[in-house]
């Protein structure tokens, strides 16, 4: 940088970024919290401070200190007007964590969830909240992008999926999950494994499918036939679930994406008079009242570990491009009798 262009042009901390091949929350921390950052990196990016001559803005700074104390987290983000069993958990357990740290969270909801934009200025404007817990990502998502632009700290419950060099997430493992069922099933003796999951497009949704065809490529059972799709709603799930037993016949089993959409697959099995665990096995996914209530086998999320994850990662202000951040959380299998193995199946058809 030039004299002359120096003196009409303030330094701004996306030339220190670009200059020491950083990040700007990495600038921001050498300057406001430079224990935080590694040695070497410090150093670097303290030169290029001083070769450019970047001087904070302090009354940004200050404002910055007047700290809320507070993480925001939108309510139905995905536009659903309903929270949904594992949000509803998961706000509880990200709730309780932020009080045994000092914080909070302030809940709040956007009139237009497809353009949320403006209710996270208002909040950021006012300082009710020092940044924000992201839930229900997705593809085409505009929050992250925002969030990095304007600085403002973030981590979210769920994988970033339009940009994968953004880390701050933690997510729970649909595939290996559903994988694991799969294993289950086969070792309890099915030999037909089909699948009940959501429409294609939905990044969960096509995650949690993926679990399925490895797992039944891997085992010699793949059948492109044997699955179905449904929306999360029980008249729909009803009827895709009744289309595949068809298919699939007596003896089998199925994968669903949901407890959900379990409860279709439980409301055919009782109308044609068959058994869950007897005459056809069931596993599904996120352990709800529907799974508990019914007896079905069900892989259980860890949203207890996963808020303690996005609560640390919002504590120690990680940068949104950390090598060490996005985590992968594996579900645990809950089997309970709508899974039996074939000798128990077998003992209760006789009797």
């Amino acid at each position: 940088m030039t004299a002359s262009s120096s003196a009409t042009r303030r330094t701004t901390i996306n030339d220190v970024a670009r200059a020491a091949s950083v990040s700007r929350q990495t600038v921001s921390n050498v300057v406001n919290a430079p224990e935080r950052v590694a040695p070497d990196t410090l150093a670097r990016v303290q030169a290029q401070i001083e070769l450019l001559g970047f001087r904070p803005n302090r009354a940004a700074q200050s404002l910055k200190q007047e700290r809320a104390g507070a993480w925001g987290l939108e309510l139905n983000s995905a536009g659903f007007g309903r929270l949904g069993s594992i949000i509803d958990t998961f706000l509880i357990e990200l709730t309780g964590g932020a009080s045994v740290r000092g914080s909070h969270v302030v809940p709040f909801t956007a009139p237009d969830p497809t353009a949320p934009i403006p209710s996270y200025e208002r909040l950021i404007a006012s300082r009710v909240a020092d940044g924000f817990v992201l839930t229900d990502t997705r593809r085409n998502d505009p929050r992250p992008g925002w969030l990095d632009a304007h600085q403002v700290p973030y981590a979210a419950f769920g994988r970033v999926w339009d940009d994968p060099s953004i880390t701050s997430w933690v997510d729970v493992d649909g595939a290996s999950g559903v994988e694991a069922a799969v294993h289950h099933l086969a070792a309890q003796g099915y030999e037909k494994i089909g699948y009940l999951g959501w429409p294609e497009g939905s990044p969960v949704g096509d995650d949690r499918r993926s679990g399925w065809l490895r797992a039944t490529a891997e085992l010699g059972l793949a059948h492109p036939e044997w699955q179905a799709t449904s929306p999360q709603s029980l008249e729909a799930a009803s009827r895709a679930a009744a289309g595949l037993l068809d298919v699939l016949g007596g003896g089998a089993a199925i994968v669903c994406a949901s407890d959900a959409l379990a409860l279709g697959v439980w409301r055919v099995l009782v109308e044609r008079r068959l058994a869950p665990g007897v005459d056809v096995g069931i596993v599904c996914f996120d352990d709800t009242d529907i799974a508990q209530a019914l007896d079905l086998s069900s892989l259980h999320q860890p949203l207890d570990r996963v808020a303690d994850r996005v609560l640390h990662m919002l504590g120690t202000g990680s940068d949104s491009r950390d090598p060490a951040g996005g985590l992968l959380l594996p579900p645990e299998l809950v089997v309970r009798s709508s899974s039996k193995p074939a000798g128990d199946r077998m003992t209760r058809k006789e009797k």
